[in-house]
This record gives C-alpha cells, structure tokens and sequence, in this order.
C-alpha cells in the first residue's frame, strides 16, 4: 500500500481527534471558536478523511489490479476537498466556502463508485457483491446532502425534513457504506465464498438496515407504523449477526493463526464492539430505552464512537497492521487509542445513565472526560510515528 497515502490518512485522523479533544476542553476554558462550527469539522474530517480515504486506499490496493495513475490523482483531489472543510467549518460551519468543498468530495466520490465498479476483481463472488453493495449505500446515502438545500428553503433547519435528510444520510454513510465496505475488506480477508448461509446473511443484511432507519425517522415524524418497521429491521439485524458470526468463525481463527497477540485482540476487538452494536440496537425495542437514546446527547456520541471507533477504525487498523511485527511504538499508540476508547465510552455510558435517572453530572465529569480523551489524539500519533519509520512499505 503507497505509505503516503496511508500517512495522509493518518494525519487527518489524528487531526479530526485533535478537534475532538478541543471540544471536550471546551467545556472547561473557552477555546475562542464555535463549538456547533468545530463539531461539523471534527465529523467532516473524521468521516470523510479518515474512514472514507482509508476505505478508499484499501479497496484500490486489494480489488484493483491495474492501478492507473487516476486513482493516485483522485486521492489527491479528494483530499484537497477535505483539507478545504478541515480549515474553513470551524470558522463559518455551513457557509458557501465549505458547502464547495464538501460538493466537491460528493462529485468526487461518485467518481470513485465508477471506477471502482469498472476495473474491481476478486475471486470471490460474495466478496464482489457485498463491495458493490457497499458502493451502492454510499451514492444512496448522498440523497441526504441534496435534499439539505431544499429543506432549508421550504421549512427551515427546525423541519422534521431537514433532520431526516441528516439522519438519511448519516445512517447509509455509516450502516451503509462504511460499515459494508469494511465488511468486505474482512471477507477477502478471510476469503469468504459465496454459499448459502453467505446469500442469506446478505439479504439480511441489506433489508435490515434499510429497515433500521425508520428509527431515527420516528424521532422526528413520529408514527406507530416506524416502531412496527424498526422492530422488524432490529430482528432482521440479529439474525443478520448470528449469521455473521457463523460464517467468520472458523476462518477468523484459521486467518489468525500466524498473527500476533496485537492484531488478534484488534480483530476480535472489533467484532465485539460490531456484537454491542447490534444488540445495542436490539434494545432499542424497548420504548424508554429508544427515547432515552434520542434525549441525552451522551448517549449518541456514545453510539456513534462505538461505531466509528470501535468498529470501523478497530477494522481498519487490525487491515493495516496484520502481517507485521508489532513495534513499541505501535503497541503504545493501539493501547493507548483502545484505552481512551473503553474509558470515555464507559464515562458517555454512566452519565448518561445518571442524566436519564435524573441523578446529575459525575464529580469533575468534564475534565475527567478530558482526561480520557487525551489518550486517543497520543494513540493515534505514536501509531502516525510508527507507520512514517517503517522502511518496508511502497513509498
């Protein structure tokens, strides 16, 4: 894999974590800028310059075979797009400059879907399928961002339509492409075939999390027949998870076998926190529960960490690192951004708690929640530090 570009990522996470860790100061000090601003760019960088261009450089160097030069040049531009919403959200939030930029990403990733769907080969028919699909949610997640405009115009940023176009397109960015795509990376990984419990857990997989978003649409439009649907999406999605785990069960352990300790506890790391994910949504059945969720912002940063750090980036990092000899400086940086993942998730989980029992704030909750956020912009610098002083890897 081109180490630039791998570094390039990595910089952008370690920046979008950076940001992150302001607006938990912020709480403490002023810190001198918009936190509604800073929130949009620290999402932005963190979605669209890390998981997206990680995904992007993963997918090129395991299903294409003929890298032509394009591929080098469309990173590139899109990065020029997320450099453009790292510098200019914090300081106007949604305004001409960083709507441009973030257009541009969209046009680009259309761009990337059509290339990636002409020259893509694997030898796995299953593994074709779930990375098309994965392509597929990611263009169909977009709807959101078009109809923001529309929105805006005929019923303002209150309307029940603009907070659904948000929710469309965070749901099919996140159920959707990302976590599909990551899926796909695994099952290549593990060399996945196309079977029968494959054809069913894709079917399943698919209708689930179609299904699932009647959830936040019922948050903001409420109607029984969404509680009817998401109830029906939320089985389909645990037994899309039993069947997930039948079929990497004996490869996983198969695929392991030569790996270190460090990349095993990374692999199994992340499908435990993809098992939490699940039943987490399974106890979204519950009324209470599902409105709770909706009431304590706690608990929705909670959730979307869990999905995008524990998840997603456990993945990602477990792609990265497999094969190789763990070094200090690795060992550091993982532990490090895995510990400051389980304590602030802990911290979010017990506040939350507390906030929906009416109990009030945890003792030095801020800056303890600080504290533990420390660990992940250090994690993810010494992991930055130990990628750049590898000598192995293509230039």
């Amino acid at each position: 894999m081109p180490k630039k570009l791998i570094v390039v990522c990595l910089m952008n996470f370690l920046i979008a974590a950076l940001m992150g860790l302001a607006l938990r100061f912020s709480f403490l000090e002023p810190i001198g800028l918009n936190y509604r601003f800073l929130t949009h760019a620290h999402s932005h960088v963190a979605m669209l310059g890390w998981v997206y261009l990680m995904l992007y450089v993963f997918i090129v160097h395991f299903f294409i075979p003929d890298k032509k030069p394009i591929y080098n040049k469309l990173f590139w531009l899109t990065e020029i797009a997320v450099i453009g919403m790292m510098f200019s959200f914090p300081f106007q939030g949604y305004a001409p400059i960083s709507i441009t930029f973030s257009t541009l990403h969209i046009f680009c990733s259309y761009y990337f879907v059509y290339l990636v769907w002409k020259h893509h080969k694997t030898t796995s028919k299953a593994v074709g399928l779930i990375l098309k699909t994965s392509l597929l949610f990611m263009l169909i997640s977009t709807i959101g961002v078009w109809c923001l405009g529309p929105a805006v115009g005929l019923l303002g940023q209150a309307s029940a339509f603009y907070q659904i176009a948000i929710q469309f397109f965070l749901h099919f960015q996140f159920n959707g492409w990302f976590l599909i795509a990551v899926l796909a990376l695994f099952f290549h990984i593990l060399k996945i075939e196309d079977s029968r419990r494959f054809k069913n857990f894709f079917k399943l997989l698919v209708v689930s999390t179609v299904l699932t978003f009647a959830l936040p649409v019922q948050w903001f439009a409420p109607h029984s027949i969404l509680i009817y649907i998401n109830v029906l999406g939320v089985i389909l999605k645990l037994l899309t998870l039993a069947l997930f785990l039948k079929l990497i069960r004996f490869e996983l352990k198969k695929s392991l076998k030569t790996q270190s300790i460090l990349i095993v506890t990374l692999y199994y790391f992340s499908v435990f926190c993809l098992v939490l994910k699940i039943l987490l949504q399974g106890v979204t059945l519950i009324p209470e529960f599902s409105e709770a969720v909706f009431m304590h912002r706690n608990l929705v940063i909670g959730f979307i960490h869990l999905v995008m750090l524990g998840v997603i980036t456990g993945f990602l990092f477990a792609f990265l690192y497999s094969d190789q000899k763990p070094t200090v400086s690795l060992k550091l940086g993982l532990y490090s951004f895995l510990s400051g993942f389980v304590l602030t998730e802990v911290i979010l989980l017990v506040q939350g708690i507390r906030f929906y029992l009416g109990v009030g704030l945890i003792s030095n909750y801020y800056l303890i929640l600080f504290l533990f956020s420390v660990l992940l912009p250090l994690g993810i610098l010494f992991i930055l530090l130990n990628f750049v002083n590898q000598k192995n890897i293509n230039q």
